[in-house]
């Protein structure tokens, strides 16, 4: 088979579109004939070494940790999947990926994939759905009534919290491009911010927020700042950068590590088909032009998700 992989850890000319061995399912694993496998900003940390005590990887590696396509082989133990089933996951970090024309995966962390998407776009749900889904409910608590500022909306975790807010009955204030402020819009969301323009502190002085959602990088200065937005008692949420310790004002600080949950999927899945959940992709692209992806993520030239295709 076709496979994008790296033998050391560099930058995006470590990545390497070559020939590997097609994995075979062990005890508890699926073989999945890739549709799609989503790229997320992490992988180009991952690849570039940054990460090696959190994510140590064995070489060579297959990156892309979102995956959609059909089960091809079934490994001994697995109950409740059959070859030709479609499916989504959100791999084990550190193990062989989806950046491939077939990957191996844990059978615990499938859910059936989406019938109301094409099944490539479908690879753009698994990982960003579930940072916004834990981000919001397992960590902030939100409730319906609540207001809640979501920064960097315009992303591929933003757009996910931003729906799944709205539809829980909070009031949704997010920071997004002009460029992005329609889709967000559409998705709920009561008021943009158009950070390009406006400065965000100067756009909310003088309020206050039940849960803040951080979702881009800020300074330590700039985070306490976004933590000063949250109401007393309130919650600070962030994917990036953490919060100090202790704001104050009984505010809570949560910095947010995505696992992999295939029950939480699978509910987002049934959202996506009943028309509650849209999934955004702003292009798909061939499974050889990885490097590229990495060097245009890397330069801030990336906009949206990208979902490659063997």
């Amino acid at each position: 088979m076709k496979a994008v992989r790296y033998r050391s850890y560099g930058d995006s000319g470590v990545l390497v579109y070559e020939d590997a061995d097609r994995p075979v399912a062990g005890p508890g694993q699926v073989v999945v004939k890739v549709a799609g496998a989503a790229f997320n900003p992490v992988d180009v940390a991952i690849r570039a070494g940054f990460m090696q005590q959190v994510f140590p990887l064995a070489f060579p590696h297959i990156p892309n940790f979102d995956v959609a396509g059909v089960v091809a082989e079934v490994g001994d133990g697995v109950s409740g999947w059959s070859a030709g089933d479609a499916v989504v996951a959100f791999l084990p970090m550190t193990a062989p990926g989806a950046a491939a024309e077939y990957a191996a995966a844990p059978a615990e962390v499938l859910a059936a994939a989406p019938r109301t998407v094409e099944l490539a776009d479908a690879a753009a749900l698994p990982s960003a759905g579930l940072t916004a889904w834990q981000s919001l409910f397992e960590h902030a608590g939100l409730k319906e009534g609540q207001r809640v500022l979501i920064d960097g909306a315009g992303g591929a975790v933003g757009g996910y919290a931003v729906q799944l807010a709205s539809q829980a009955g909070a009031t949704v204030i997010a920071t997004a491009s002009a460029r992005s402020a329609g889709r967000i819009r559409s998705y709920g969301a009561d008021q943009i911010i158009d950070y390009t323009a406006t400065r965000l502190l100067r756009a909310v002085a003088g309020q206050r927020f039940d849960v803040v959602l951080n979702l881009v990088r800020t300074s330590p200065e700039e985070t306490a700042a976004l933590a000063d937005l949250a109401a007393d008692g309130g919650v600070f949420v962030s994917t990036t950068t953490p919060a100090p310790a202790d704001p104050g004002r009984g505010v809570r600080t949560v910095r947010v590590l995505v696992r992999s949950d295939a029950g939480q999927l699978a509910g987002l899945v049934a959202r996506v088909d009943a028309g509650d959940l849209k999934i955004d992709v702003a292009e798909r692209r061939p499974l050889a032009d990885l490097p590229a992806v990495h060097d245009q993520a890397a330069a801030g030239r990336l906009a949206g998700k990208t979902v490659l295709t063997p």
